[in-house]
C-alpha cells in the first residue's frame, strides 16, 4: 500500500514537474513577452518568479521523497533515476537561494530594459545570469522527461 501511494504520488509529481516547467517556459513567458512591451512583461514574470520557483523546488523534493516510498522496486534503474532526482533537487536549491537573488539584485541596477543601453555592466551581468537560469530551467525539464520515460520503460519490463 505505501508503496503503491508513493508510486503515485510519484507520478504526480513528475507531471506537475514537466508540466509546470513546459508551461511557464514555452506559454506564459513568450506570450507575455509578445502581448506586452518589454520593461511591462518583464514587470510581469518578476511578479512569477517568487511563485514559480518554490513551486519547483517543492515538486521536486516531493518527488524524491515519493520515490523513495514506492519502494524504487517500479523503476527501470533505480540509481539513475535516484541520481537525477537527487541533481534536481541540488539544481533547485542553487536556483532559489543562489541564482535567483542574484538575479533579481541586478535587474534592480537596470531601471528600464527598453531605455538601458544592451551593453550597459547591468544588462551584460543580467544576460549571463538570465542565460544560466535558462539553461538550468531547461535542464529540469530534460531530467524530469527522463524520469518520466524510465518510469515508462519499468513499466513494460515488469
Amino acid at each position: 500500500m505505501r508503496e503503491k501511494a508513493g508510486l503515485t504520488l510519484y507520478n504526480l509529481c513528475l507531471a506537475l514537474w514537466v508540466g509546470g516547467i513546459a508551461l511557464y517556459t514555452f506559454l506564459v513567458t513568450p506570450a507575455l513577452f509578445r502581448s506586452f512591451g518589454r520593461d511591462t512583461a518583464s514587470a510581469i514574470v518578476d511578479k512569477l518568479f517568487p511563485l514559480y520557483f518554490p513551486y519547483i523546488l517543492i515538486i521536486v523534493c516531493l518527488a524524491l521523497g515519493a520515490f523513495l516510498l514506492s519502494g524504487w522496486k517500479r523503476s527501470a534503474r533505480p540509481r539513475l533515476a535516484l541520481t537525477s532526482l537527487v541533481v534536481a533537487v541540488s539544481i533547485t536549491l542553487c536556483v532559489n537561494f543562489l541564482l535567483y537573488p542574484e538575479v533579481r539584485k541586478t535587474k534592480q541596477e537596470i531601471s528600464s530594459f527598453e531605455k538601458t543601453p544592451a551593453d550597459s555592466p547591468a544588462r551584460r551581468q543580467f544576460r549571463t545570469l538570465h542565460g544560466i537560469s535558462m539553461a538550468l530551467n531547461l535542464l529540469l525539464l530534460v531530467d524530469g522527461i527522463a524520469l518520466i520515460v524510465l518510469g515508462s520503460c519499468s513499466k513494460r519490463e515488469s
